[in-house]
């Protein structure tokens, strides 16, 4: 590479540098005429995206969560006994809906990308709360299995079309917090779903139903009304938004741009498609979502049975389950809105599932403690468990560019982690209650695993910006041929 070409990268590297930085700087005139959005101009356009997306992404994920781990609160309602399962039959009530789930998440964001989120989404919805309804109908173990199944499937479309989408609205540095809100709703739609449960629970025999049929009932018919709200509410990509101004459209294309830098294909490419399965990040983002999934979705089917083991009734335990949920829905928030505040992602997962692991470790040594160290061990263990999960959500959307490789990784890392919603509902056995000594154990152990790949990780992305910052011209130029190199291309940094 010659001086003048040398100076040419230069240069371009300082353009990219100034796009980032001019929307905090003021109006700046370029040579497409296009005017820089002054702060105020630009607070007031995040104010409008956030109002019109966050909310509405938080409702539908509130009621997705809500329906997956409802089973929880059926169970002490009498679902076990009215329809005569087995333990082991439950537990596999639970597993098998990952199973579906895992199959179709990655078709499933696919054709998010193909046909547009305002008409995907709405279909996914109508199939799971049609399939959450039916489930009052059960009868037997078969077939509470059988639509545990066909619930994983209609769910798939959901929370991993949520997270790209949210990708390709937000630049990096404000992903995790977006993503904290909605998934903040999961730690509310635990609290809500037992004092939910608790007050549907009274309804035992009316129409000669009983609870645990009005819990499946009342719950899945909220998804059904919102699944027509949101075709004509959530919108599309924002180069095809309606609900935004031709000036505001591009503010927000070029803002997004300006972020990946290199890495902003957004064509379908089957490289792409391929390079999502071949890049080693994608699998080391995998180990550590299962990681902190199999805790998490544990957590959630059994913490109305962990707390009923404390000593508490069945009605008090689902009551009881509320307040551990709504602390860790404030620690979720305040942990992703500090990961963007820093731009940093490894160190906002090392440290909650350090508390994670704390609390897991405090539910087996104070088992003889009584019930209020218990509680209280739950609730740190609840903290931890949440709370990680924005920081590594966007970790990873954050680290792979290209539309169709981030779409696909990103349902694939998710498929993945979700192998520990299928392994969530086997930790806690029923010959293991009432202190889920054993279950408590294996979460233990995956989260010290979490620690350990989360840090490994880290100082892999370092070391392979630093290796970046260092080309010489010629390695440089060698990198930078080829086509689709997304988030591979030289000038692209990772966010560790």
């Amino acid at each position: 590479m010659t001086e003048a070409e040398k100076e040419t990268v230069y240069m371009d590297d300082k353009v990219q540098e100034n796009d980032l930085t001019s929307l905090e700087n003021g109006p700046e005139k370029v040579d497409d005429d296009f005017v820089e959005p002054t702060p105020a101009e630009l607070k007031a356009l995040l104010w409008k995206l956030d109002l019109r997306i966050v909310p509405f992404l938080g409702l539908l994920y509130l009621c997705s969560f809500l329906d997956r781990v409802n089973i929880g609160n059926a169970k002490l309602a009498g679902l076990t006994k009215s329809i005569t399962i087995s333990d082991s039959d439950y537990n596999w009530a639970l597993s098998i809906f990952f199973i579906g789930y895992v199959l179709f998440e990655v078709p499933s964001n696919l054709m998010l990308k193909k046909i547009g989120p305002s008409k995907w989404i709405p279909i996914v919805m109508i199939a799971w709360g049609i399939v959450m309804v039916c489930m009052a109908a059960v009868t037997s173990s078969a077939g509470l299995l059988i639509a545990r199944f066909f619930l994983g499937i209609t769910e798939a479309g959901l929370f991993p079309g949520v997270i790209f989408f949210t990708s390709l609205w937000y630049p990096r540095k404000e992903q995790a917090t977006r993503v904290a809100f909605f998934f903040g709703c999961s730690t509310v739609a635990g609290a809500f779903g037992g004092v939910l449960a608790y007050g549907i629970m009274q309804m035992e025999g009316l129409r000669g139903l009983h609870g645990w049929q009005w819990i499946f009932i009342l719950e899945g018919l909220p998804t059904l009304i919102l699944a027509f709200v949101s075709y004509f509410v959530l919108p599309d990509f924002p180069e095809n938004s309606k609900f935004l101004n031709e000036r505001e459209r591009e503010i927000v294309i070029r803002r997004l741009r300006a972020d990946a830098g290199p890495a902003t294909e957004q064509h379908f490419s089957w490289k792409q498609f391929r390079a999502a399965f071949t890049d080693y990040k994608v699998y080391m983002h995998s180990l550590v979502y299962i990681c902190g999934a199999t805790p998490l979705y544990s957590l959630s089917l059994f913490l109305p049975s962990i707390i009923s083991g404390m000593g508490f009734t069945n009605l008090t335990a689902q009551a009881m389950s509320a307040p551990p949920y709504a602390i860790a829905c404030l620690f979720t928030i305040l942990t992703a809105i500090h990961a963007d505040h820093k731009r940093e992602r490894g160190l906002h997962v090392f440290f909650p599932v350090l508390v994670g692991a704390i609390g897991y470790l405090l539910l087996i040594v104070l088992k003889t403690k009584g019930p209020a160290a218990m509680y209280v061990a739950a609730c740190i263990t609840t903290i931890g468990v949440f709370s990680h999960i924005p920081a590594m959500l966007s970790w990873f959307t954050n680290n792979i560019g290209g539309h169709t490789k981030r779409g696909v990784a990103t349902a694939f890392i998710i498929s993945i982690g979700n192998v520990g919603g299928a392994i969530g509902g086997q930790v806690y056995r029923a010959d293991d209650a009432p202190y889920y000594t054993r279950g408590h154990a294996i979460c233990l152990a995956l989260m010290c695993t979490s620690l350990l790949a989360t840090s490994t990780f880290k100082y892999l992305l370092n070391r392979e910006n630093r290796r970046r910052d260092n080309l010489t011209p010629e390695q440089y130029e060698k990198e930078c041929q080829g086509t689709d190199l997304c988030d591979k291309h030289p000038d692209f940094r990772y966010i560790s």
